[in-house]
């Protein structure tokens, strides 16, 4: 499954990323939506969820959120809502681990 969220803020040490495999945090911006999957190795085998999905989370809660690979890069979003089928575009889309 997949879940939209509403990235509410970021850090600056984000834009600041220029390593070539990392160069994706430079793109993300406060009020965009991305799209992120759950998929193996991430999905807990007893819940079937993965962690940090805001399973329970209304649309007002804020969860955070790190990027892997650069811990300075980090922010808070708000989940819109789940997809059981994703349909993630390629721009904005990331994997939970």
């Amino acid at each position: 499954y997949c879940v939209e969220f509403k990235t509410e803020s970021l850090s600056r040490h984000c834009a600041l990323e220029t390593r070539p495999y990392a160069r994706w945090m430079q793109y993300l911006r406060e009020g965009h939506t991305v799209c992120v999957a759950c998929q193996a190795p991430a999905i807990n085998a007893h819940t079937q969820r993965c962690s940090g999905d805001g399973h329970n989370a209304d649309g007002g809660k804020i969860l955070h959120w790190e990027a892997v690979g650069n811990s300075l890069c980090q922010g808070t979003w708000k989940k819109i809502r789940q997809l059981e089928h994703c349909s993630c575009p390629l721009v904005h889309s990331f994997i939970f681990t």
